[in-house]
């Protein structure tokens, strides 16, 4: 049997103020983008599950100055539509 991993807000429980970036690459994976702007490098990894058992999915953005993680966290969750389903409540009068 394979499994693959998926990265997702359950991994950010592992983060912690002052890691590297390769520790934070190793736990969360390839970041989907990166930015840098003067001494700060800030990684980010978009429309991510929020957990494992959630449909909900964020961005999350983690900042680095001097290769030190300083701040990190989730932006605007977004709710995913679940196939299209809609749930329709009958009333028998």
């Amino acid at each position: 049997m394979f499994l693959t991993a998926c990265v997702t807000g359950d991994n950010v429980s592992n983060i912690e103020p002052g890691m590297s970036q390769d520790h934070v690459v190793k736990i969360m994976g390839k970041p989907d983008g990166f930015k840098q702007s003067g001494e700060y490098t800030i990684y980010t990894y978009t429309n991510r599950l929020i957990s494992g058992w959630s449909w909900d999915r964020t961005d999350y953005s983690f900042i680095f100055k001097n290769n030190q993680l300083v701040e990190y966290g989730a932006g605007e969750i977004r709710e995913r539509n679940v196939g299209g389903m809609q749930t329709i409540f009958l009333y028998n009068m």
